[in-house]
This record gives structure tokens, C-alpha cells and sequence, in this order.
């Protein structure tokens, strides 16, 4: 894999060479860095054409990556807001001298029970495996119900952070991960995420193919979309 800068106007693109069959456009937030990955052998023109042909494309989700609201980076401190499955709750600090843990009860509040004089490192440990855990719990059912729906096996997933996809899967292995931050966003959009995982162990490039079977399993798949990138992000945060 080589990687080259290619020029257009004002527009910084990363042009990546590898041994992959077609080309894949992408941008990617916060910056609206862009990114070319071509075939080995592309000519230098024809990468630059391609990309001049998707400027408006380009240009409009730099746009959207703009206007997206972003959340500061989070201290763990009393009443700060902090979100599960798509609503806003406010954290509440019990300091004990007894193992770390996370108690959700109520409608407003996350309960983050540490031990005295925690340290903001140490505080965000606790949480994000609290929201592995609730994560894992939800994927499961979502995974079986479409397995029958789609007709595809799952052998295995997982959930990670990752800072540029909502999910990706291995074809050949048939597996599946799940970004951790999806424990924060509306359930439907965590089943949205694993549908387009599953479909592309039936398709792996995202052409007319890919679409039509989206459409026809899951119609409303757009609109899950543009609400998963609509809603608030956390700091360094990307889109799917």
C-alpha cells in the first residue's frame, strides 16, 4: 500500500494505492478529511478525474460534518449530561470506598458509584464498560432476528471503539463489529448499523446491489441514517 496527496483546487486528498478491484471515495469527520482508495495499477489521471467528478459530493458531507453538533470532551463530574439508547441523563457521583460500578434506575439519572479521588481516566473506564456491557445485550436479539430475516450466519461479533465507522465486518469470517458508542444513540440505529453489517456479508461493495437489498429489507434504512448522523456526537467522534 502506497499513500500519495493528490491536489484540486483547495481540497487535500489522500490518495491511497492497494490491492483492492474498485474505487472508494470517502470523508471523514471532524475535519472533513478525504480519503482515495484506488487499485494498484490507476493512473495518477484517472484517481484525479474521479475525484473531480465527486466534488459536490465531497463538499456537501464536509458540510454536514460542519454543522453537526459536538459535545465537549467529558469530565465524569456530577450532574454532567451524559447519553444512553438516544436520551440525555445526568450523572450523579457516589464516592465509596468499594469496587467501581454503574447503576441505571431512574429516567434522569446514571449512577456512577467510584472510589474517593478517581481520576477522569479512571471515571470513563468504568462508564464505557458499562456501556460495553448494555451493548452486548442488545446485540444478540438484533443478530438472531435478522439472521432468519436475511438468511445469513453471524459467527461471531464484538463491540470496540472505533474512530471511523459505526460498524464493520470480516466477509470471511463472517464477523461483525460494533462501535461502543452506539450504546448511546436510539436502538433502531444500533439495528440499522448490524442490518448493513449482515447485508454486506451478501454484498461487500455498497452498489446497487447493496442498496436494493437495504431497501428491501429494512425500507426505512435512510431515515436511520440521517438521524444516526444527525444527533450529537461525542468529542472525536466520526460517521458512519
Amino acid at each position: 500500500m502506497t499513500v500519495e496527496e493528490l491536489k484540486i483546487n483547495n481540497l487535500s486528498i489522500d490518495l491511497i494505492r492497494k490491492n483492492i478491484k474498485n474505487m472508494h471515495l470517502a470523508v471523514y469527520p471532524p475535519t472533513g478529511r478525504i480519503r482515495l482508495a484506488v487499485p494498484l495499477e490507476t493512473p495518477h489521471e484517472t484517481a484525479r478525474l474521479f475525484a473531480i467528478s465527486k466534488i459536490s459530493w465531497i463538499k456537501r458531507h464536509q458540510r454536514n460534518f460542519v454543522a453537526q453538533d459536538r459535545q465537549s470532551p467529558r469530565q465524569f463530574k456530577e450532574r454532567e449530561s451524559h447519553y444512553f439508547m438516544g436520551k440525555r441523563y445526568l450523572l450523579r457521583i457516589i464516592e465509596q470506598e468499594a469496587p467501581p460500578k454503574v447503576v441505571f434506575k431512574t429516567k434522569t439519572y446514571i449512577d456512577l458509584y467510584i472510589r474517593p479521588n478517581s481520576n477522569i481516566d479512571q471515571r470513563q473506564i468504568i462508564i464505557n464498560e458499562w456501556y460495553r456491557a448494555e451493548l452486548k445485550k442488545m446485540i444478540q436479539p438484533i443478530i438472531d432476528k435478522w439472521e432468519k430475516q436475511i438468511g445469513v450466519s453471524v459467527t461471531d461479533w464484538n463491540v470496540k471503539q472505533m474512530k471511523t465507522k459505526w460498524g464493520t465486518c470480516n466477509i470471511e469470517k463472517k464477523r461483525i463489529w460494533i462501535n461502543l458508542e452506539l450504546a448511546k444513540k436510539p436502538l433502531h440505529c444500533l439495528e440499522y448499523i448490524i442490518v448493513h453489517e449482515m447485508i454486506h456479508l451478501i454484498e461487500r461493495h455498497h452498489n446497487e446491489r447493496f442498496l436494493s437489498l437495504m431497501e428491501k429489507y429494512m425500507p426505512k434504512w435512510k431515515f436511520y441514517k440521517d438521524e444516526l448522523n444527525r444527533l450529537p456526537v461525542s468529542h472525536g467522534e466520526w460517521t458512519y
